[in-house]
């Protein structure tokens, strides 16, 4: 079925493909980054714009003038930070939770209590609530 020839084609194209594959490709190399190395990566263009764009904002226009700064002038005080300034500012947009505030932590901690409790009644661990098991 297979001839001699057709075998040794086989075998000597297979020889090639492992031989190439075998030839290293170049060397991997792993080292510890510094954090001063991470923040001079960032792009301070980017940063800036980051910034600018939540000064932007109707909210915080608002929150601004109420609090009695001019959102002009915290604008021009974004152009004038270091590169580390804004990348520490941005950051710090970036960590903080968006529309949620001290009552929605309260209201969700409040709720998963609930819950546990109302799971644990209905396995009959707890007698918590008596609309679970309806009336004794």
């Amino acid at each position: 079925m297979w001839t001699k020839d057709l075998r040794r084609t086989i075998a000597a194209g297979l020889a090639v493909v492992m031989a190439v594959t075998s030839f290293p490709m170049g060397l991997a190399q792993a080292r510890m980054v510094t954090t001063e190395q991470v923040i001079r990566q960032s792009n301070p263009a980017q940063d800036r714009a980051q910034v600018l764009g939540f000064l932007m904002r109707e909210d915080v226009q608002q929150q601004l003038t109420l609090l009695g700064v001019d959102p002009d002038e915290a604008a021009r005080r974004v152009a004038t930070l270091s590169d580390e300034e804004l990348q520490q500012i941005a950051g710090r947009l970036d960590e903080l939770p968006a529309g949620e505030g001290s009552v929605g932590i309260v209201v969700g901690a409040i709720l998963i209590i609930f819950l546990v409790l109302l799971i644990t009644d209905l396995l009959g661990l707890t007698d918590i609530f008596p609309f679970v098991r309806g009336n004794k």
